[in-house]
């Protein structure tokens, strides 16, 4: 089983610290962002990370790299703890895949089709921090009691923010999991069918790859994997996780990235 990080984007919230930069390696208090997301992929029943990369993005594979030359250096001189840091990430069974183009999420998922492999599979957004790892096994748990169905995280958000997100119809059938019927996009508050916003992780199942293949343009011309969502929910059950606020931190701009830094220091150092 894979998880894959989509990790291709330009990182436009960000420029001009992102122009030389990927966004995805701006420090979050002490290591890049997409390591805290790698080491969640692999804290779950993942047995390898895909990240959809640009191949204008090398730092990313570099950190990832092996370096036994810095970790006889930081050996030779006393330092083993970062000598242990370093070897530790360039020893993470990660992969990478290219998306060639923009095309959207439903596109950057689907060039990593080759290593699903008819598997159901993980998409964990980079944008989205979740430090306990705790939250795909409770999603693994959940599609495991209802036969492998696909699973979305979810999160409720105040009213005056729910047209900012893809929010989901359907019902409750536990205090934190609901059979979901639909996915609205950025739908104004009298037409939302619930608060619970998708919150960037999704557990999916085979079908959704292959569905993404027929997924046509949508908003912006992009390939949406809401879309492949929606017709997933013709042929098989879908359910969602209601995840608690405190559990993820989203990074997707520079104020929700500097509150995730003081948030995540002050429980390392408090």
């Amino acid at each position: 089983m894979k998880a894959l990080i989509p990790a291709a984007g330009l990182g436009t919230r960000f420029l001009p610290a992102t122009k030389a930069q990927p966004k995805e390696m701006l420090l979050v208090v002490d290591r890049p962002a997409i390591q805290y997301v790698v080491e969640e992929g692999l804290a779950s029943a993942a047995d390898e990370v895909v990240i959809v990369n640009s191949r204008e993005k090398k730092a990313i594979e570099d950190h990832f790299a092996p370096n036994p030359e810095l970790v006889a250096l930081l050996r030779e001189r006393g330092k083993d703890a970062y000598a242990d840091a370093v070897e530790a990430v360039g020893s993470y069974p990660v992969s990478y895949v290219y998306q060639e183009e923009a095309l959207g999420l439903g596109h950057a998922v689907r060039c990593a089709a080759e290593k699903t492999a008819g598997e159901p599979f993980y998409v964990l957004l980079g944008d989205v921090l979740v430090p306990d790892n705790g939250m795909l096994p409770a999603m693994q748990a959940v599609s495991d009691a209802h036969g492998g169905a696909s699973v979305i995280a979810v999160m409720p958000v105040p009213d005056d923010e729910v047209s900012r997100f893809g929010v989901i119809a359907g019902a409750p059938i536990s205090d934190d999991v609901w059979k979901v019927d639909a996915l609205v996009e950025k739908p104004a508050l009298e037409d939302a069918p619930s608060n619970l916003a998708v919150f960037g992780r999704y557990l999916l199942s085979p079908r959704v790859m292959e569905l993404l293949a027929d997924v046509q343009p949508g908003v912006g011309g992009e390939i949406q994997l809401t879309d492949a969502l929606d017709a997933v929910l013709a042929e098989e059950e879908m359910y969602a996780l209601i995840v608690d606020p405190a559990d993820g931190f989203d990074t997707g701009t520079v104020e929700s990235w500097l509150e995730t830094n003081n948030i995540l220091f002050q429980r390392k150092n408090g």
